[in-house]
């Protein structure tokens, strides 16, 4: 994980730098508010990462952001099995994500992407899409 404390960067900019380092294979990429010294109010940017990438989101995060310097720290990440299923809905298919844990299946999100695009086709909130999925699936 790299991390920098950024206080005097436009804001406007912190979405462009996070889109390159999600490219270059960024696993996550998370913005905190924080308070720094004399109580400039700042942001703690922080990148989880593979360690084959991390040259690659070195150099963004050096030349794209106004920080001077990075930490990095070495954590451990556990995930759950994770498969993708098109579930087919009265307005289209979308994208499932099931997660299991110990081989059972305890949990699923509906992509977003697939969501927004379903609602904005069909002009109708979000939410439906999203409780039309969770029908399909108790079916």
């Amino acid at each position: 994980m790299a991390e920098c404390n950024i206080d005097d960067m436009n804001p406007e900019i912190y979405n462009y730098v996070s889109e390159k380092l999600f490219d270059v294979g960024a696993l996550d990429v998370f913005k905190v508010p924080i308070m720094m010294k004399k109580d400039r109010p700042a942001v703690l940017f922080s990148v989880l990462y593979k360690k084959q990438n991390e040259e690659l989101i070195e150099e963004i995060i050096f030349t794209e952001t106004t920080t001077l310097g990075i930490r990095k720290k070495v954590i451990d990440r556990v995930c759950l099995n994770r498969k993708i299923k098109i579930v087919s809905t009265e307005y289209g298919d979308v994208s499932v994500k099931f997660a299991y844990y110990k081989g059972k299946e305890i949990k699923y999100k509906a992509e977003y992407e697939d969501c927004k695009a379903l609602a904005s086709k069909y002009n109708i909130p979000i939410k439906e899409i999203y409780e039309e999925v969770a029908r399909k699936i108790r079916i």
